[in-house]
């Protein structure tokens, strides 16, 4: 007699890795090196900004993705808000502008995002927090 093969348990795709956040934190950092750089030679300086902007930014994604849920969706909208505004207040003052510039630039980035993320987190979760079942 055989016996019944078992079917084997699928594994839950899981989109909290460190696969995007490091992916980005690169591409930032690369790209804040770059702007740093205004055109001259490539420093030791430039290549540590880029590092360490890059690892910066990883973690801030890797945490907002892991943790995220802990927080109410009007707080974890705000994070990832803020974290934008950093990240794009960071790149636009590495081009020599002001700081009021950076800081507006950064604050109108941050709004937008916050608000794009609320309605993002409010249309898809339920009342408690949970996905919507649709």
């Amino acid at each position: 007699m055989a016996a019944h093969a078992a079917v084997p348990a699928r594994r839950r795709f899981d989109t909290r890795g460190w696969g995007a956040p490091v992916t980005i934190g690169v591409l930032y950092g690369l790209y804040a090196s770059t702007v740093a750089r205004h055109g001259g030679p490539t420093t030791l300086g430039q290549l540590w900004l880029g590092l360490v902007s890059a690892a910066v930014l990883a973690v801030g994604i890797h945490t907002l993705h892991r943790h995220g849920r802990a927080l109410p969706r009007e707080l974890r909208a705000a994070a990832w808000g803020a974290l934008t505004g950093i990240a794009v207040g960071f790149l636009f003052s590495l081009s020599g502008a002001s700081v009021l510039s950076s800081s507006g630039l950064g604050l109108a980035a941050a709004g937008l995002n916050a608000v794009a993320a609320f309605y993002v987190f409010y249309t898809h979760e339920d009342a408690a927090g949970r996905p919507a079942p649709y």
